[in-house]
């Protein structure tokens, strides 16, 4: 009797569908090593946020303005009911006297604002600056102000001011000008009301475009009596601050009009409303931009308390000075393609394998992908002292030549190194590209991911994906 030895089939040593999955795993592991790329990018990132707002803080920082606006102390008598006695007897009626500054609006004002922007460095760092000239005119009427005021509020006219605002009087380049009954002051801190704080967005909830909460320096002069008695009377004045990285004035009159005008080439409109006009300087560069902002659409009223005033703060006209070549933000955006490209070179080679018969090692598609990984820190580096664009060609050619010489060198044939250069110089012109197409990044990069799957099917479309042919291929060594 014969024993019959039963053999389980092994597995196929050089199965190109095991090898697939390998290469697509290693390509999700060095998709996770740009993670560590993109921390460095965050640190430096991180570190020129810090040298521009130190450097702006120096220069006045982000300025928000406020136009003429009269501030009239208050007081109040408040009569309340004293809480009760442990013993259930009833207390006699407590009085406190309530103190505040009642703010009366132009009906109708106007701000006109001229900036002269520049760039400070420090380091590898730049912080666009800029110093503006301000003009404000203003309308009141005080036939029927304190109209609104708190049941019992008594205004102390005789300490009332006309007051202007701005964020940090660091800034100032010379004194606050106002003219008023012919005669022109220069003001001073005011003595009823020294700041004012601006509500953020969520404590407003009609403008929720607005965020953060800011605070306002406020200079001022004593309204003349002969004024208020008038009712209605116009003021004008000027100031000149400096600033950095962004512009803006409130919407403080009943209908107000403002113009932002700069040399700027990239200006980015942002606050409660956009410009109902804006077009490019006299010269083509710069800006000009104009804004209307009706009694209507400011949603604060005529008269109000501190919190109406802190209400405009939801009302800013701004403009922000972009710096269109940050290579932090161009870096950050490769960089989320990482793994789609790193991808798309592992098939490359991996397509390489499959058409030449000759195996390549685990170990050089690591190799393959740390020069990848590698390009993105040559990217940031580079770019950080000669901008993205021709960072990317340095960085891009260096790769490039690299990974298709090294196809050239894995292969042992000129041929495909020359087609690897052919196939890595389109697809790091495609990242390019895609850099440069905001809007249709996304569409690109889904056909293109579209194309190359569809390749890697049509040239794999005889390949023994089992490994039970066995091929008569060649390892790598």
């Amino acid at each position: 009797m014969t024993e019959t030895t039963l053999r389980l089939p092994l597995p196929p040593r050089r199965s190109a569908g095991l090898k697939l999955l390998l290469v697509c795993g290693l390509a999700l592991v060095m998709s996770l090593a740009a993670l560590f790329v993109f921390a460095l990018l965050m640190d430096r990132s991180n570190r020129a946020d810090q040298v521009a707002q130190e450097v702006g803080g120096l220069m006045g920082g982000p300025q928000t303005f406020l136009g003429p606006v009269i501030a009239v102390p208050y007081t109040r008598s408040v009569v309340e009911a004293a809480p009760p006695a442990a013993d259930g007897t009833t207390r006699a009626m407590q009085a406190s006297v309530d103190a505040g500054v009642w703010h009366i609006f132009p009906t109708r004002g106007r701000v006109e604002v001229a900036t002269v922007s520049e760039v400070r460095s420090r380091s590898l760092f730049k912080v666009p600056v800029y110093t503006a000239d301000l003009s404000y005119a203003a309308s009141f009427d005080l036939a029927n102000a304190g109209a609104e005021a708190p049941r019992g509020a008594v205004l102390d006219w005789s300490r009332a001011e006309i007051v202007l605002g701005a964020s940090d009087a660091r800034g100032a380049k010379s004194d606050i000008g106002l003219t008023l009954a012919g005669q022109t002051v220069a003001l001073t801190p005011s003595r009823v009301e020294p700041t004012a704080q601006l509500s953020a967005a969520d404590d407003v909830g009609d403008h929720p475009r607005v965020r953060g909460e800011q605070s306002l320096r406020l200079f001022g002069t004593r309204l003349p009596e002969s004024l208020r008695t008038a009712g209605t009377f116009q003021v004008a004045g000027r100031a000149a601050f400096s600033g950095a990285q962004r512009v803006a004035v409130l919407a403080f009159a009943g209908t107000t009009d403002a113009v932002i005008r700069g040399d700027w080439p990239h200006p980015s409109y942002n606050g409660g409303f956009l410009p109902s006009r804006q077009q490019a300087g006299a010269d083509d560069t710069g800006f000009n931009a104009t804004w209307t902002v009706p009694f209507v659409a400011r949603g604060v009223p005529v008269e109000g308390d501190a919190a109406t005033l802190s209400r405009l703060g939801a009302t800013s006209l701004g403009a922000t000075f972009v710096e269109p070549a940050n290579p932090y933000q161009s870096v950050s955006r490769s960089l989320k393609y990482a793994p789609l490209f790193i991808g798309l070179v592992f098939l490359a080679y991996f397509l390489f394998e499959t058409t030449t018969g000759r195996r390549v090692h685990p170990a050089q598609y690591i190799l393959v992908g740390m020069a990848q990984v590698i390009f993105y820190m040559l990217l940031l580096s580079i770019a950080e002292h000669i901008g993205f664009d021709l960072a990317f060609a340095v960085a891009a050619a260096a790769t490039v030549g690299l990974i298709s010489a090294y196809a050239g060198w894995t292969f042992d044939s000129r041929a495909q190194g020359l087609r690897a250069l052919v196939a890595f110089t389109f697809l790091y012109g495609l990242i390019y590209v895609l850099m440069r197409l905001e809007d249709y990044a996304l569409l690109v990069g889904a056909l293109s991911s579209f194309a190359a799957i569809a390749a890697v099917m049509y040239f794999t479309r005889n390949v023994d994906w089992y490994g039970v042919k066995g091929q008569d291929t060649r390892d790598i060594a």
